[in-house]
């Protein structure tokens, strides 16, 4: 049985909409990445997202582990036009829409964006991918919020408005093998 290790990545402190927008994570707490890098297991394989974000913090917890190739499938939801846009002005722009993106989450989506059910069967497939060519492994993922929240609800078998409910900090982890979900959200 292969074993994810969810690392949500660094801070972007952005205070909008960040979907498939390139913008960079602040790493600048050496201390809780080296506690980080500690907490995850050595001999896992690592994978990121291919957004700089994602990269980078991958870099920075891998320490001697193994890198795989960076997944564009494990990038955040697509926002399509909303990314960049504070969340009260998508409210007040598209207020049905909004509402049902996030409170009936599966077909609605963003224009030119992705729904939650879209993203959540690119984000399976990736990891369907990965734990079929690594079985049994540990895989460190850093991704993000989105991602991991999809991969929670299917661990948990909730709703996907019930596994919004989760927090996911940045740098945090979240173990997920054989089906159960383990949220982590600060380090030991």
């Amino acid at each position: 049985m292969t074993t994810f290790w969810w690392v949500r990545h660094g801070p972007t402190h952005e205070k909008a909409f960040v979907g498939w927008r390139d913008v960079p994570a602040d790493l600048s707490d050496r201390a809780q990445i080296a506690r980080l890098s500690a907490h995850l297991p050595q001999d896992a394989l690592v994978i990121s997202s291919d957004l700089i974000r994602c990269t980078a913090t991958a870099d920075a917890i891998q320490g001697a582990r193994a890198r795989l190739p960076d997944e564009p499938e494990l990038r955040e939801f697509n926002f399509g036009d909303w990314d960049g846009m504070h969340f009260r002005d998508v409210a007040a722009r598209f207020p049905k829409l909004s509402r049902a993106y996030w409170e009936q989450p599966g077909d609605a989506a963003p224009p030119n964006g992705e729904s939650w059910n879209q993203a959540e069967a690119r984000i399976a497939r990736a990891v369907a991918r990965l734990a079929a060519a690594h079985p049994g492994r540990h895989i460190i993922a850093v991704a993000h919020m989105g991602v991991i929240v999809s991969q929670i609800r299917r661990a948990l078998g909730v709703t996907a408005y019930q596994a919004l409910g989760h927090k996911i900090d940045n740098l945090s982890v979240t173990r997920i093998a054989g089906g159960e979900a383990d949220p982590i959200n600060h380090l030991p």
